[in-house]
């Protein structure tokens, strides 16, 4: 059973996030011959403070 984990920064559409995960989905069965109710994946929505690169939050970001 594949079990994929998406971080992404908040704000996304509920229609974005289906259209993400019906591609993960068919992606994931022709790669890994496997049928689409074995694939399960997790969204995680961030908020930009909670996300750094070099030191620096991406709420912070200009």
């Amino acid at each position: 059973m594949p079990l994929i984990h998406v971080h992404m920064f908040e704000g996304r559409t509920t229609e974005q996030k289906k259209k993400l995960v019906g591609a993960m989905t068919e992606a994931v069965v022709k790669s890994l011959d496997v049928k689409p109710d074995a694939v399960r994946i997790i969204l995680h929505d961030m908020a930009k403070q909670n996300y750094a690169i070099a030191g620096v939050l991406q709420s912070e970001k200009k």
